[in-house]
C-alpha cells in the first residue's frame, strides 16, 4: 500500500533531506520557463513527493501547472491533474498532447516509459513548457543513455534535458532515543569508496524507545544525486554515449554522487552507514 500524506508535499525542500548546495541546485533547474528535469530512482525512492512538492513550489494563480499520471496518487486544487486511461487510448503521450491545448505553463508527467512519451516531453519542451518527470534508473548519467536506448533523438535531447536528479530514502535515527557510538572507519570507507572524504568525529547507533516503537529510527529523509546539463555534457550526448567518460565528465564539473549525499547524512547524525549502504546502488554501478 502506498500512502501519500498531503502534510509532507508541502515541506520546504530543506525538510526533504536537500543540503543547502543540493538545493541551489534544484532550484536552478526547476525555476527556468522551459525544459526537461527528470527525477530517477526505483520505485518507493520517494520521486513522488519529491515532484509534488516541487509543483506545490512553482504553483501560483499566474502559473498553469498540468499534470498526467497513472494513477493520480495526491489530488491537489492547484493543479489540473489527469488521469492516465488505457481503455480509451489515453496514455502518457496523449494526456501530453491535450494538456499542450490548454495553454500549461508546467507539464508534470508521471513516468516515460516508451518512445511516444519522450517525443511529447520533447515536444512540450521546444515549445517553451517546463516538463517534470520520472525515470527508472540508478544514477544522473544513466538517465541520459535510457532516452537515447528508448530511440529519443540525440539532438533533441540535447536542447532540451536541464538536469537529472537520482534519489534514494533513507530512515532517520530515531532523536528521542539515538545514542553516540564509536565509528566504524572500515566502514566508513567502504561508503564513501574513492572520495576520501574524512570521517566524522563520532558516529550514532539507534537505541529504540516508546517514541519510535522500540525501532531506533523514525520518519525517512532523501539522499540526492544532481546532474546539471552543461554544454560540454551536451556535446557528449551523442550515440554512441561513452557512460564512463560521460560520468567522469560530470564528476569533474561538481557533480555529488548518492554516496557522498548519503555520507554527509551520517556525518550529520542523521542516519546510519548501514542504513545508507542497504539503499545505495553497488559500487561498480
Amino acid at each position: 500500500m502506498r500512502i501519500f500524506d498531503p502534510d509532507i508535499v508541502v515541506k520546504e525542500f530543506r525538510q526533504l533531506g536537500f543540503s543547502t548546495d543540493e538545493e541551489n541546485i534544484w532550484r536552478s533547474m526547476i525555476e527556468r520557463p522551459h525544459g526537461i528535469v527528470l527525477v530517477t530512482g526505483p520505485t518507493g525512492s520517494g520521486k513522488t513527493t519529491t515532484l509534488y512538492s516541487t509543483l506545490k513550489h512553482l504553483a501560483t494563480p499566474d502559473i498553469n501547472v498540468c499534470t498526467v499520471e497513472d494513477p493520480i496518487e495526491m489530488v491537489s486544487p492547484e493543479f489540473n491533474q489527469m488521469q492516465v486511461q488505457p481503455a480509451i487510448d489515453l496514455d502518457f503521450a496523449a494526456g501530453v498532447r491535450t494538456l499542450m491545448r490548454q495553454d500549461p505553463d508546467i507539464i508534470m508527467v508521471g513516468e516515460i516509459r516508451d518512445l511516444e512519451t519522450v517525443k511529447m516531453a520533447i515536444q512540450a519542451a521546444l515549445t517553451g513548457h517546463l516538463v517534470l518527470s520520472t525515470l527508472h534508473t540508478n544514477d544522473t548519467p544513466t538517465a541520459v543513455t535510457r532516452l537515447l536506448d528508448l530511440g529519443a533523438p540525440h539532438y533533441l535531447i540535447q536542447s532540451t534535458l536541464t538536469g537529472v536528479v537520482a534519489q534514494r530514502l533513507v530512515r532517520t535515527l530515531c532523536p528521542h532515543c539515538k545514542t553516540e557510538a564509536p565509528l566504524d572507519v572500515r566502514a566508513w570507507d567502504a561508503l564513501v569508496h574513492r572520495w576520501r572524504l574524512p570521517p566524522p568525529p563520532r558516529g550514532f547507533k539507534q537505541k529504540g524507545c516508546l517514541e519510535c516503537r522500540n525501532t531506533g529510527f523514525l520518519g525517512r529523509t532523501g539522499i540526492y544525486e544532481m546532474m546539471r546539463i552543461s554544454p560540454h555534457l551536451r556535446q557528449m550526448m551523442q550515440p554512441p554515449v561513452d557512460l564512463v567518460k560521460l560520468t567522469e565528465a560530470a564528476l569533474a564539473e561538481g557533480l555529488r554522487p548518492l554516496r557522498v549525499s548519503a555520507a554527509a547524512q551520517v556525518a550529520r547524525g542523521i542516519t546510519t552507514i548501514a542504513e545508507v549502504v542497504g539503499v545505495l546502488p553497488p559500487v561498480d554501478e
